[in-house]
């Protein structure tokens, strides 16, 4: 039987990988994990992908976005935001070189499409690849085995709905898939790619107020994605949860004149998984028991914040900034964010840059990009 280790370009690439299919004779780092937290105290599920931001508006906003203004990328933060689309159609393309400061060849992308289908209903659909770069391998010997590509994506429809004129609810329907292994016989198993399936259950509420004599708006929303089977990388090995998560955000934007907005926006993230990597609890009972069983303080450190603030000018041009905070205990990521966005006719094109401590994180000097399209009738500015 042949043991296959990894090389050290990759040990750092992820959590999920490890537990999976690799043996105690497997080389893995206690490094960094596909989300570019700290592996050390973080929580461990397999796919941390479906957590990684993918869009550039709300990668410069401090990875917040569950209650920003709608857009085609609320797929990923808040599928009942969809609802408040104000055009027939709406796509965008998203691109990030991921963890680059550790490995050269690692990239995230994100497809996502909006459609109108009257006031009140709206669907979407978006796809989210995660390329993991080339693995050379080599068999306990140290001799060439070849070189792989694990890969991981994760596929979504989604369906939203108006109830009055502020509130809507929406859910999103997932399929993953996360090949992570060549079909290496491990530990005398035979390993093969992970699929899964989940859901999202979200809300948004917005209100038009008045603060100062000028006009506002009050928005909040409410996410809980990724409810859905474990996933396991061999016939009867363990199965890993997937990374469910509960998402709150607050937003508040202020419309100075007809030529100037500011919009400030805070996110509180927790995922709703058994602190114990190895339970064997059932997917309902692991989302429960994720509220007590680390204990009260264990329980505050598991939460993160995320969130900045947006100012657009004339509605064409926008400059952005926020900041991440996940406790050391946990992940220790902590970054600045800044980005910029662009918008000419019917194109929009967003940028961001995340700066952190080059000696800490694996994720700085990020880079997302975001080009999107929008058809149909002019975007409301309100």
């Amino acid at each position: 039987m042949e043991i296959f280790t990894i090389t050290k370009r990759v040990l750092i690439l992820t959590i999920s990988l490890a537990l999976s299919f690799l043996n105690a004779d497997a080389q893995v780092a206690a490094g960094t994990n596909t989300n570019g937290s700290s592996a050390a105290g973080a929580l461990v599920t397999a796919v941390p992908f479906l957590t990684v931001s993918p869009d550039a508006r709300s990668g410069a906003i401090g990875d917040a976005g569950v209650a920003l203004s709608s857009d085609k990328n609320a797929n990923f933060w808040n599928p009942s935001k969809l609802a408040f689309i104000e055009t027939n159609d709406q796509i965008s393309l998203s691109y990030s070189p991921w963890l680059r400061r550790l490995v050269p060849d690692i990239n995230l992308a994100y497809l996502s499409y909006a459609h109108k289908l009257d006031d009140r209903n709206t669907i979407g659909a978006s796809l989210k690849y995660f390329n993991l770069g080339k693995i050379q391998l080599v068999d306990i010997n140290q001799q060439d085995q070849g070189t792989y590509t694990p890969n991981e994506f994760a596929f979504d429809v989604t369906f939203a709905r108006k109830f009055g004129e502020n509130f809507s609810l929406g859910t999103s329907l997932r399929y993953i898939y996360s090949n992570l292994s060549n079909g290496s016989i491990s530990s005398g198993q035979q390993s093969k790619a992970g699929q899964a399936v989940a859901a999202d259950v979200s809300l948004f509420y917005k209100n038009p107020t008045q603060l100062f004599g000028s006009d506002d708006l009050f928005a909040v929303g409410l996410n809980i994605s990724n409810i859905g089977s474990k996933i396991s990388y061999t016939e009867t090995g363990q199965k890993y949860f997937l990374p469910t998560n509960l998402k709150v955000g607050v937003a508040n934007t202020w419309y100075l004149d007809s030529y100037n907005e500011l919009t400030a926006t805070l996110d509180v993230n927790k995922l709703l998984v058994p602190s114990n990597p190895n339970s064997t609890a059932s997917v309902p009972s692991g989302i429960f028991g994720s509220f007590s069983d680390a204990g009260l303080s264990g329980e505050f450190k598991e939460i993160n914040f995320g969130g900045g603030l947006e100012y657009w000018y004339n509605h064409q041009f926008a400059l952005r900034s926020g900041y991440f905070y996940e406790n050391p205990d946990r992940g220790n990521r902590k970054y600045l964010t800044l980005g910029v966005g662009l918008r000419y006719e019917a194109f929009n094109i967003d940028f961001s840059y995340l700066v952190a401590n080059e000696q800490q994180s694996a994720l700085a000097n990020t880079l997302r990009f975001t080009l999107g399209y929008t058809f149909g009738r002019e975007v409301s500015k309100r």
